[in-house]
């Protein structure tokens, strides 16, 4: 049993370790191979949880705000307004 426990110990954080540096390096490298230059086109303003599975996001488009619904059979348009002045940053 004692065994076990050490090598849980050491294999865990390992298996972490890894998951995390492959993130990261995921990130990076669509960051850097983005057809934009790594700056995006949508913004994800706000997102409220309706339920299970069941969202509703703000998206910022090309100075517009969309209201979207999200679910696991995608995503309807709500509403649509132009942006806000000055944005919330």
């Amino acid at each position: 049993m004692l065994w076990y426990l050490l090598k849980l110990a050491v294999v865990l954080p390992l298996i972490a370790g890894l998951a995390w540096a492959s993130l990261k390096f995921a990130r990076r490298m669509e960051q850097r191979f983005s057809p934009n230059g790594g700056t995006k086109s949508v913004k994800i303003i706000e997102t409220q949880w309706l339920g299970p599975g069941q969202r509703i996001a703000v998206l910022e488009f090309r100075g517009r705000e969309i209201l979207v619904s999200a679910t696991k059979q995608g995503l309807v348009r709500l509403a649509e307004v132009p942006a806000r002045a000055g944005g919330e940053d």
